[in-house]
């Protein structure tokens, strides 16, 4: 692990000195979540924030383009169909204002033409309401860069770490309480 020593100068020449490491467990990615209903929002809260995620939800388009427009954004899941100012309008703003933010559209009913138009602007992913957990937060995931491994592929990666440490002897309890350990 790579650290750093910050040095003070303080009163009478004395010199303080403080050892700096970066975090073990960075801070968590900043997911935005626009969306006119207020289930949604908190689901979706909960989903993401169970993953790791900070999430700053929004109800309406108009506010989550004040808040890009003076923050960092990597990456937004956006409602289509929302009443003061449609989902397409607030990718349309975000393209002029954060071309670099991630989109990951969200709507409750198919509509080729929304999907076509969005895709053709540039999203990661259109999902259609409701969508598995799990694929949404591999879609996450994938969108803001991030090694996306499915649950069966982390249980076998699991098993591969604990077989050498099972001894020849163990029987099928034995097997099971390493692998909850």
């Amino acid at each position: 692990m790579c650290g750093m020593i910050a040095t003070s100068h303080i009163e009478n020449g004395a010199i303080a000195q403080m050892r700096i490491t970066p975090s073990e467990n960075p801070s968590p990615k900043v997911v935005c979540v626009v969306d006119d209903d207020p289930t949604m929002l908190r689901a979706m809260d909960r989903l993401l924030f169970s993953d790791g995620f900070a999430v700053r939800p929004f109800n309406k388009g108009a506010d989550f383009i004040a808040y890009v427009a003076s923050h960092d954004v990597p990456l937004v899941v956006l409602d289509i169909w929302m009443e003061e100012m449609t989902g397409l309008e607030v990718l349309a703003r975000l393209c002029a204002i954060s071309p670099q933010t991630r989109v990951i559209v969200i709507t409750a009913r198919e509509d080729s033409a929304a999907r076509i138009t969005a895709m053709q602007i540039g999203i990661v992913a259109f999902l259609i309401k409701p969508f598995d957990a799990e694929q949404f937060l591999e879609t996450v995931h994938g969108a803001l860069g991030h090694p996306v491994l499915k649950k069966k592929e982390q249980w076998h990666e699991r098993l591969q770490q604990e077989i050498p440490r099972v001894p020849e002897s163990s029987n099928a309890a034995e097997l099971v309480s390493l692998l909850h350990n």
